[in-house]
């Protein structure tokens, strides 16, 4: 008697244990129907398991009744007894693929029972599984998809882990006791874990997080991590999953809430909650996490166990319950969830699944669950709910607190809390939740965070790095990367840098929180509204470090910011001063000698005010300029600008000419695209030993560009557009760094021989 444990996968999106039956069996009546079959369930009933026996043979032919099917779609777990002329009945070979679909195809528990035939013999249809299939050939001869279809049927049920009894090894009542005990373990385990009052949008995600668990392996000990931001539902998935695939091991293991139980009860607490619930035992006493730690790599190490480890924030954590997939039987399935994705590779889980937002339909469907505890909705209500979908950005935890807060409200009820969340007002319930990881950063990054989420969600990682660094004065790249594990911020496939819309809520409320009333004391200002009052009324103090002015397109006509051009004389701490739009009644009479960063869209003077010593600029734009540049000249030849890396002047109309720049040393990006009007480029431009960048993109009237170059830095040399340009320059030394070259559209007849010297 050889007896091994059976396992295959989960039930597809049953999430809560809701099956009529614990057992469906699969058997031919004239073999064990009154033998080992009926013994078989007179003991699974006897244990409690409820178990579909069809005892009045209500089969008929060869098809597979309506009763048949639901019982088999009803069913938890189905056994098959595969005995020596089981195949030589068309009516098994039907249920049996049948079974394979509904409830294997689903990913639930497929038992085979190998009665006095050799797995090999199904698997491989040999003796009387040949002989059988050999007549359903010549029977079927007209529909041999059917009989090839039962023989993968055959061949998949093999190879299944099962139970094999062979008379006269062993005591037939002995193997039905194991396969009894066996399946009340699976079906006995404590209540299934609730998994939400209306769960949508699981059933893909449960797929890729079971493709990922490979349950059907029994090679190895596999950890998956499921990670996101907070609120986004991974608990929820874990929930959904563990109670699927529960069933299918020796012992399994809930833990939830690890970040929070740990720093309240400590890690002894979550181990003794590991060990009892996999263990069945409630006398085990733990001293330290260390001994901790060594009793279940020793208790563990031989048992088949499932464990869910539910919001770690703490490789400790990790170490203590999960050290090594070796701490465990081979068989096992480890779920991680967290914030931060960075720990899941830091314990070497490799296996990872970031769980994705709601669409507009699941977010929809939630919304009115939560909101009207029914499907049914009045019409008058869609454009508000289409609001609320839109904030919440496929956020479960949004859509549920907004509906709850919501439910029982007239629709100027709904319109006006949504008037208030819309205003960066955020639920405390959703803030509390999404805060948490803003609260793990170390103080550094949190700022990275606040200047991102305030003033450059959307910007190119390229150029938040660039403004990070001219910033803080040192790369930022680090910082950058912790947000991006944490799930606080996103790359895009375009290079873009993106925050969930409520995360972002949450940074800036976290921003005005520093002065409610007074935003002159806030470290960085971005509403234009507040801008507006701050300039005006010259409210500017040393607190506020970013300003950022973006009009939006229905205030940029008709709204003039009337100042007395000083209200920047108080920001003596401003590090970064960003103009998108917007009129000005004066130019700005001051600027702050503390700026790093200046980019300002049409800047309103010919010239920047006589005090300002901009050492510390690292970045300038001015694209757009409305005026000639004749300061300019004088600003470069001055070696004020002596820690320059950016200039540009994009769409500048009225510029003619670039000047000397020569005193600009430190400079790698040079731009003037769009240029309409630009005739001459200084020689100078042409011996910046820094250089990365030189863009002159779709300069029409650009003739005169520096006879010869000397840029040993350069990377892109961008001229596409510059039709009225003949020649290119001479290049007076190798340039091996340069990777992109764009000459289109030009004027350019020839090149010069040391042309082949450029590597890109």
């Amino acid at each position: 008697m050889d007896l091994q444990s059976p396992f295959s996968s989960i039930h597809s999106f049953n999430y809560e244990y809701e099956w009529k039956y614990d057992v469906f069996l699969s058997f031919r009546g004239k073999d064990t129907r009154y033998g080992f079959t009926g013994n078989l369930y007179k003991a699974l009933s006897a244990k409690g398991i409820h178990t579909f026996f069809d005892d009045h043979d209500i089969q008929s032919g060869d098809e597979i009744t309506p009763m048949l099917l639901t019982a088999i779609q009803e069913s938890r777990i189905a056994i098959i007894v595969l005995s020596p002329d089981y195949a030589a009945s068309s009516f098994c070979l039907n249920e049996l693929a049948e079974i394979l679909i509904c409830i294997k195809g689903n990913n639930r528990l497929v038992v085979p029972v190998f009665f006095d035939v050799d797995p090999s013999d199904v698997r491989h249809q040999k003796n009387n599984f040949k002989e059988a299939m050999d007549k359903h050939e010549k029977r079927y001869k007209d529909d041999m998809n059917k009989v090839q279809k039962w023989k993968e049927a055959l061949h998949q049920v093999a190879n299944l882990s099962g139970y094999h009894f062979k008379h006269g090894k062993g005591y037939e009542h002995m193997f039905i006791a194991n396969i009894v005990e066996d399946i009340s373990k699976r079906i006995t385990r404590r209540p299934a874990l609730h998994v939400a009052d209306h769960p949508v949008g699981l059933q893909s995600q449960v797929s890729k997080v079971a493709t990922l668990l490979q349950v059907e392996s029994n090679d190895g000990v596999h950890m998956v991590g499921i990670y996101g931001i907070g609120g986004i539902g991974k608990t929820t998935l874990a929930a959904a999953v563990y109670n699927f695939i529960a069933d299918h091991f020796e012992g399994a293991c809930f833990l939830e809430k690890v970040r929070e139980n740990s720093s309240r009860h400590g890690l002894v607490h979550l181990q003794n909650i590991l060990l009892s619930e996999i263990l069945r035992e409630n006398d085990i006493k733990l001293t330290s996490s260390k001994q901790g730690a060594s009793k279940i790599r020793n208790r563990l190490c031989r048992k088949k166990v499932l464990l869910v480890l539910d919001d770690v924030d703490d490789p400790e954590q990790l170490k203590a319950i999960a050290g090594k997939p070796e701490w465990f039987g081979t068989g096992s399935r480890l779920i991680i969830t967290t914030r931060d994705n960075h720990l899941l590779t830091l314990h070497g889980v490799e296996r990872t699944y970031e769980v994705q937002g709601l669409n507009e339909v699941d977010s929809l469907n939630l919304l009115t669950w939560n909101a009207f505890k029914s499907d049914i909705v009045s019409p008058s209500y869609m454009n508000v709910l289409s609001r609320v979908v839109a904030y919440a950005s496929g956020l479960p935890l949004a859509l549920e607190v907004i509906g709850s807060n919501l439910f029982g409200k007239d629709l100027q009820e709904w319109e006006s809390l949504l008037d208030q969340y819309e205003r960066n007002n955020l639920d405390n319930k959703i803030r509390k939740i999404l805060q948490i990881s803003f609260d793990s950063l170390e103080k550094d990054e949190q700022s990275v965070f606040l200047d991102i989420a305030c003033c450059f969600n959307g910007y190119t990682l390229v150029e938040v790095k660039n403004l990070l660094q001219a910033h803080y004065g040192r790369c930022m790249k680090y910082h950058i990367g912790v947000l991006f594990e944490k799930n606080l911020i996103k790359i895009l496939y375009d290079g873009n840098v993106a925050i969930h819309d409520l995360i972002e809520d949450m940074g800036k409320e976290i921003v005005l929180e520093e002065s409610p009333r007074r935003p002159g004391k806030r470290s960085r200002l971005w509403c234009y509204e507040d801008i507006v009052k701050v300039l005006e009324n010259n409210q500017g103090t040393r607190a506020i470090e970013i300003v950022y002015l973006d009009f939006p397109l229905s205030k940029r006509k008709g709204n003039e910011v009337r100042w007395d051009g000083t209200a920047f004389k108080g920001m003596k701490n401003l590090k970064m001063l960003i103009v998108k739009n917007g009129c000005f009644s004066r130019s700005p009479k001051h600027l702050p000698n503390s700026l790093r960063v200046l980019e300002w869209w049409r800047y309103p003077s010919k010239c920047f005010p006589h005090d300002f010593h901009p050492e510390k600029l690292i970045i300038l734009k001015l694209p757009d300029y409305p005026h000639p540049f004749p300061e300019l000249d004088s600003l470069f030849k001055a070696s004020s600008l002596v820690n320059l890396i950016v200039l540009k002047f994009d769409y500048s109309e009225f510029l003619k000419e670039i000047p000397d720049v020569s005193s600009l040393q430190t400079l790698q990006e040079l731009s003037f695209r769009e240029c309409k009007n630009l005739v001459t480029v200084e020689s100078s431009v042409g011996f910046l030993p820094k250089l990365k960048i030189l863009d002159a993109f779709n300069c029409e009237k650009l003739s005169c560009f520096p006879p010869a170059i000397n840029l040993p830095s350069l990377e892109t040399l961008e001229l596409c557009g510059c039709q009225s340009l003949e020649n290119f320059p001479e290049i007076l030394q190798e340039m091996k760094n340069v990777t992109r070259l764009r000459l289109e559209s030009t004027g350019i007849k020839y090149l010069p021989p040391s042309f082949g010297n450029l590597s890109g």
